[in-house]
């Protein structure tokens, strides 16, 4: 269970605690893609194809929650890079799928290992008690 303590030593704000752990959890994930000269929006698309398989451009920037017009410009980076492919849609031949190239497949991979060790480190010193109550409050949180 996480305590309060209120001996008046530590007068950061809980929101103030939350951030700096926030920011400090993105700048190691932002670290930790590195080696592949990826970017936290790049890596996220990666992500989503790699669980949701071929989507259409539009379905992926609903995902990521981001404007079309900036998951255009992500696949294109990371078809560029060689990471994904357009194909026509069978279903549509006016609208197109984006997927992961076999490199993409290779990529997301490692990039999904190296972030689970990672956040291994990061929350590691935790309990398992610990980490169970951190989940169930950061679930509620985010609901």
């Amino acid at each position: 269970m996480i305590e309060h303590t209120s001996d008046g030593a530590d007068d950061e704000s809980l929101a103030e605690t939350f951030w700096a752990v926030a920011s400090r959890l993105r700048r190691q994930a932002r670290e930790s893609l590195a080696p592949w000269d990826i970017t936290p929006s790049q890596s996220r698309a990666l992500g989503v194809l790699g669980r949701h398989g071929e989507v259409r451009p539009g379905t992926l920037a609903e995902h990521l929650h981001i404007a079309p017009r900036s998951a255009t410009e992500v696949v294109d980076d990371l078809q560029t890079r060689g990471l994904v492919e357009r194909r026509p849609d069978p279903a549509d031949r006016r609208a197109t799928l984006v997927a992961l190239t076999e490199e993409g497949n290779r990529v997301s991979a490692a990039i999904r290992a190296a972030r689970r060790a990672e956040a291994d480190r990061f929350f590691g010193h935790l309990d398992d008690a610990d980490r169970a109550e951190l989940s169930r409050i950061l679930r509620t949180l985010r609901a």
